[in-house]
C-alpha cells in the first residue's frame, strides 16, 4: 500500500479538504476519495510512503517516537478524551513526519468504524504484533490506557537493552576501523617508498620473508585496488542477501546463540525479551497460547520461535508450560523453573517479571565483562600488527648493518 496526499472538495459544504489516503495506485486513491463523498482536485504520492532504501532511513519511525506516541495516547485516553480526539492531539504534538502521516491514516480508519487495533495492524512495519495484540486486549477489557502504558514500558525496556548492546559494540568497532586504516596506510603509502630504498642497498634482492610477503601484498593492493573494492562491495551485498534467506537467518541466529563470547550474552538477551514480553501480554489478559505465538515473533530468533511452536503443541495437549520448555537447549534452565513456581502459585506474571529483571541485569553485567575483556585484546592485536609492519621495514636494514659489522 502507498500513501497519497490529496486535495478534494466537499460536495456538501464546498470546502477544500487536504488529507492522506492509502491505496495501491492513484486510480484506487481517487476511487477511495470519491467514496468519501469528495471530489478529488489533486492527488500525488506522499513522500512519507515507502520509498526504497532512502525511504527506509528518512521515513523511519524510531523507537523513541513510538514510546512517546504510546505514553501520550495513554495519558489522553485516561483523561477521558475519545480515541479520535486523542489521536489528533498526539498527531499535532509529534515532531516525526512519518508518524504524523500514519496517525492521520489511523484517524481515518477509526472514523470509518474500524477498531483501533485493526487500524494499527495495517502498519506492521511500525506497530508489531505485540503492540497490536496488547491494544486489542485493552479494547476488549476497556483498559486501553493501561495497555498503552504497558506498551510504552515494554518498549522502553527493549530500547534500553538494545542501546547497551550497541554501545558495547562501538568501541571495538572504532578500534578495528583504526587498525584497518593504519595497516592500509602502511601497505599503500609507506611500504612502496621503503621498497625503493631496498633496491639501492647491496643485496637488496635478498629480503627477509616477512618483508617480501608484505611487499607482495602492497604491490597487489596498489595494482588491483579497484577489483578489491568491487569484491568487498559484492561480498557485503551477497552476504546481506544471504542473511535474509531462511538458511542464512538460521545459521546467523544459531551463531549468535552459541559463539563465544557473544553466545551467553544473546541467550540472556533472548530470555529477557521472552520474559518481559510474556509479562506484558499476561498482565493484559492475552491467552497463554496467543502469548507464546506473539512472543515467538517478538524474539526474532527462528530457533527459539521453533521451540515455542513445539511448546504450544505440548500445551495444547495438556502439558504445563514449564514442562513444555524444560530440557529445551534454546531456553536457559531458570526460565522453566521460575515459570513452574508461577504456575503452582498462580503468579505467572510476577515470576516472568522477576525472570526479565534478572536477565536484564545479567545482560548488563555481561556487556561490562565483554567490554573489559575485549579492550585489552584489541590493543594487543593493534600492537601486534604495528610490530609486524615495523619489523618488516627495519629487518633488512638491521640485516645489512650486521653483515657490514662482520666484514
Amino acid at each position: 500500500m502507498l500513501s497519497y496526499k490529496y486535495t478534494a472538495k466537499d460536495a456538501k459544504t464546498g470546502q477544500n479538504i487536504s488529507a492522506e489516503v492509502q491505496a495501491d495506485s492513484e486510480q484506487s486513491a481517487a476511487k477511495a476519495i470519491k467514496e468519501r463523498g469528495l471530489v478529488p482536485l489533486d492527488i500525488k504520492l506522499s513522500d512519507t510512503g515507502e520509498g526504497g532504501l532512502l525511504g527506509h532511513f528518512t521515513n523511519r519511525v524510531t523507537a523513541k517516537d513510538k514510546i512517546l506516541f504510546s505514553r501520550q495516547l495513554s495519558t489522553l485516553i485516561n483523561a477521558g478524551l475519545p480515541i479520535v480526539q486523542s489521536l489528533r492531539n498526539v498527531g499535532d504534538q509529534t515532531p516525526s513526519k512519518p508518524l504524523k502521516a500514519i496517525i492521520s491514516q489511523l484517524i481515518f480508519s477509526v472514523e470509518a468504524g474500524e477498531a483501533f487495533s485493526v487500524a494499527l495492524s495495517k502498519h506492521p512495519k511500525v506497530f508489531n504484533q505485540v503492540f497490536v495484540s496488547l491494544v486489542a486486549a485493552g479494547e476488549t477489557s476497556g483498559t486501553l490506557d493501561v495497555a498503552l502504558e504497558r506498551i510504552a514500558n515494554q518498549q522502553e525496556k527493549d530500547a534500553e537493552i538494545l542501546s547497551k548492546v550497541r554501545g558495547a559494540m562501538i568501541y571495538p568497532l572504532i578500534v578495528i576501523l583504526v587498525m584497518i586504516a593504519v595497516v592500509g596506510f602502511m601497505i599503500i603509502k609507506v611500504l612502496p617508498q621503503v621498497e625503493t630504498l631496498y633496491k639501492d642497498l647491496p643485496e637488496g634482492g635478498n629480503l627477509p620473508l616477512l618483508t617480501t610477503i608484505l611487499l607482495s601484498i602492497s604491490r597487489f593492493t596498489i595494482k588491483y585496488w579497484v577489483f578489491i573494492i568491487i569484491g568487498l562491495v559484492l561480498t557485503i551485498f551477497l552476504t546481506s542477501r544471504w542473511a535474509r534467506t531462511v538458511g542464512g537467518k538460521r545459521y546467523i541466529d544459531k551463531f549468535k546463540m552459541r559463539a563465544w563470547p557473544i553466545g551467553p550474552l544473546f541467550m540472556k538477551l533472548y530470555m529477557a525479551r521472552f520474559a518481559r514480553t510474556g509479562t506484558t501480554l499476561v498482565a493484559s489478559g492475552v491467552p497463554l497460547i496467543q502469548m507464546l505465538q506473539i512472543t515467538g515473533d517478538a524474539i526474532s530468533n527462528v530457533h527459539i520461535e521453533e521451540s515455542l511452536d513445539k511448546a504450544i503443541e505440548k500445551v495444547k495437549g495438556g502439558k504445563a508450560l514449564s514442562e513444555s520448555l524444560r530440557g529445551d537447549s534454546n531456553f536457559l534452565s531458570l526460565v522453566p523453573n521460575m515459570i513452574q513456581i508461577g504456575e503452582q502459585s498462580g503468579s505467572l506474571e510476577e515470576m516472568l517479571s522477576k525472570v526479565a529483571d534478572y536477565y536484564e541485569k545479567e545482560v548488563d553485567q555481561q556487556i561490562k565483562t565483554i567490554s573489559t575483556v575485549i579492550e585489552p585484546v584489541l590493543m594487543v592485536l593493534l600492537g601486534i600488527f604495528a610490530f609486524i609492519i615495523v619489523a618488516a621495514v627495519l629487518m633488512p636494514i638491521y640485516g645489512l648493518a650486521g653483515k657490514t659489522i662482520i666484514k
